[in-house]
């Protein structure tokens, strides 16, 4: 299993580079950041200095979408990041939360996310492609090689991520759910004559080492990512709206938000934000990872079982350092493979 973390880029900017440091030094595999351009600094130029400051790690974001940027924008930044670092990017994709709904926005539909996908995908690896009635190829990419990952979680989404999508990024940690979840996107990929072991499978949900070795910090740990269930329940809403509660999703995903009444996009993604008291501890348990290291490692066994290739934890919360350090030394090795020196 590989691992990566997912940051804001609040600033300074050099904490979040900082970070990213400290997760490579820590043995994670990936960066990821938010995208949302009003909320946080801009990404792709934190990009440039992780990569200047590391050796190995991959960045990309968690995730952006097809109404921000135009898409030829988009695969020349990744494009232009892959000529200069050797090919450490990678795109994660979606119809879109924040970025376009504080702008007052909607989200991209699948078909533009299809077509987005498509684009950045054939440009950022130094291919032709038809754009708005013109044949475009970057003319100065030679090397640049770039995967998309497709994030979702209602059924045409799903369909579109096994069609299209490189990876599938699932942004919640609950192991039935992404059971069911990689199963249709595996579904998805065989139906279109793709192969479906062929895609990789991210699951990213918060992850809070506990400060008590026993777990008895339990209630603090629930609060620091009470957040996450908020924004999960923003893209179950809008399934709710399209299909109705008898939505061909699992219950599980959907009944939790029956209480919820609104949000407030200005403490997105913010532990101690006030508008996610509907989030009960249940779904916190389920959606993110919280409690001593082994706890950790058993949740992530589960996952991997179910065909998870990389788990990739959110750090908003109090315990950014002291979570990677566990990570690092205890949680990442117990889910690599292990080699002998002899045998």
């Amino acid at each position: 299993m590989e691992f990566g973390v997912v940051l804001q880029t609040n600033p300074p900017a050099q904490r979040t580079v900082q970070l990213a440091q400290l997760s490579e030094v820590h043995g994670f595999d990936y960066v990821w950041t938010f995208d949302s351009h009003l909320l946080w600094q801009e990404p792709y130029v934190i990009y440039s200095q992780i990569l200047d400051r590391t050796d190995r790690i991959k960045v990309g974001p968690m995730v952006t979408n097809p109404a921000t940027r135009d898409w030829t924008v988009t695969a020349s930044l990744f494009a232009t990041l892959n000529e200069m670092y050797g090919n450490r990017t990678v795109c994660g994709i979606g119809r879109g939360d924040s970025a376009v709904r504080v702008t007052n926005g909607k989200p991209s539909t699948l078909k533009e996310v299809r077509d987005a996908t498509h684009v950045i995908r054939e440009l950022a690896n130094c291919r032709p492609v038809d754009y708005k009635g013109s044949r475009l190829q970057f003319p100065w990419a030679r090397t640049s090689s770039l995967e998309v990952w497709v994030a979702a979680y209602g059924p045409l989404a799903l369909k579109a991520a096994g069609e299209v999508g490189d990876g599938f990024i699932l942004q919640l940690a609950d192991v039935d759910i992404a059971a069911w979840m990689i199963e249709a996107v595996r579904t998805a990929a065989s139906n279109a004559g793709r192969d479906p072991m062929a895609i990789t499978f991210c699951v990213a949900a918060p992850m809070y080492v506990s400060r008590d070795p026993g777990g008895d910090d339990l209630a603090h740990q629930r609060d620091q990512c009470r957040w996450f269930g908020g924004m999960v329940g923003n893209h179950v809403a809008d399934i709710v709206a399209k299909y109705g509660e008898s939505a061909a999703v699992p219950p599980a995903l959907t009944d939790y938000i029956k209480n919820r009444q609104g949000y407030d996009y200005n403490e997105h993604g913010r532990a101690g934000n006030t508008h996610t008291d509907f989030v009960p501890d249940e779904i916190i348990d389920r959606f993110c990872l919280l409690g001593p290291a082994e706890a950790h490692i058993a949740k992530l066994e589960q996952l991997r079982a179910v065909g998870c290739d990389q788990f990739a934890g959110y750090l908003q919360h109090d315990m950014k350092e002291e979570t990677l350090r566990v990570y690092g030394e205890t949680v990442i090795p117990a889910l690599r493979d292990h080699v002998t020196a002899r045998s």
